[in-house]
């Protein structure tokens, strides 16, 4: 399993946000709802690869994967730690970014499956009508 690029660009961007975070330089989109978009997308490729590669399972996520960690993350970084932490805040917005990003995550995963089963069935058809 290669390395998506936008596991790189994501993991860049999370660094990259917590470099100016620790500098006090704050840009307002990216620091509070581009790292909550990309989050459920970065969470899910790395559960799935630590599934495949490193415990070699043929593990696929599914819907309810999404939906649950979803409810998961938001709940965790949106309502616990709040409550817990004056370091964190909670805001809805994010919890629609978590929504959207795994939302579209879980679309590009489907439609990249059903990509590469409707090339393998037409290579299949063509073998076979030879």
């Amino acid at each position: 399993m290669k390395i998506p690029y936008f596991l790189i660009g994501g993991s860049a961007i999370w660094v990259g946000v917590f470099i100016l975070r620790k500098d006090h330089i704050i840009i307002p989109m990216v620091n509070d709802h581009l790292t909550d978009l990309i989050t459920i997308p970065l969470y899910s490729y790395v559960i799935k690869y630590t599934m495949n590669e490193i415990l070699s399972h043929n593990w696929k996520p599914d819907l309810q994967f999404y939906i649950s960690s979803f409810i998961y993350i938001s709940l965790l970084f949106e309502l616990i730690c709040p409550m817990v932490s004056p370091r964190f805040t909670g805001d809805i917005f994010d919890v629609l970014a978590y929504f959207l990003g795994g939302s579209s995550y879980y679309l590009f995963e489907k439609c990249k499956m059903r990509s590469s089963v409707f090339k393998n069935n037409y290579i299949l058809n063509r073998i076979t009508d030879l």
